[in-house]
């Protein structure tokens, strides 16, 4: 399902020197062979570039070297590398920090398991920053592949289908 999310890179420019597309991906840990080591060796020969960070403070490292054009927001992440508890605002952290870009990437939200009330106000919370979509946490191949139409699905709406930066 993966080959379907085409996209066209032509003319790289300042805002995209290297002429591929920067994705950050933001993992919380909790899972034991986790989506984001099976994601980028899907994406790479699309030509798309995947940036992970385990903590808020890598994210933010991450967001300082490079041009984000997609963001996958994990909100259990924790705000440091050491994985400091309190994780409770580093996704939310991460979505104020990309939402203050000159030019703010659309988001995909990975929202944590918890009771249905919680749920809905991390949802609801995530829609208001202006997050593109939020997605359950992907842990079989089918929640992957569902990840992976979302972040089509931004391109298309988002950058119609061309690399961010490329000439029309």
């Amino acid at each position: 399902m993966y080959g379907h999310m085409m996209v066209s890179p032509t003319h790289p420019d300042a805002a995209n020197p290297n002429g591929r597309l920067n994705l950050l991906l933001s993992y919380a840990g909790w899972q034991e062979t986790p989506w984001v080591d099976r994601l980028p060796a899907m994406l790479t020969p699309m030509g798309i570039n995947s940036h992970v960070a385990n903590s808020l403070s890598g994210a933010q490292r991450v967001i300082e070297a490079n041009p984000i054009h997609i963001a996958v927001v994990d909100l259990a992440l924790p705000l440091d590398d050491a994985g400091a508890a309190t994780a409770e605002e580093a996704g939310t952290r991460i979505l104020n920090l990309l939402a203050r870009l000159a030019s703010p990437p659309p988001t995909v939200v990975i929202k944590r398991r918890r009771t249905a009330r919680d749920d809905a106000r991390e949802m609801n919370a995530a829609l208001r920053s202006g997050a593109f979509a939020v997605v359950d946490r992907p842990i079989a191949q089918r929640d992957i592949e569902s990840l992976l139409d979302v972040l089509r699905r931004c391109m298309s709406r988002h950058y119609k289908n061309r690399w961010p930066g490329a000439s029309p």
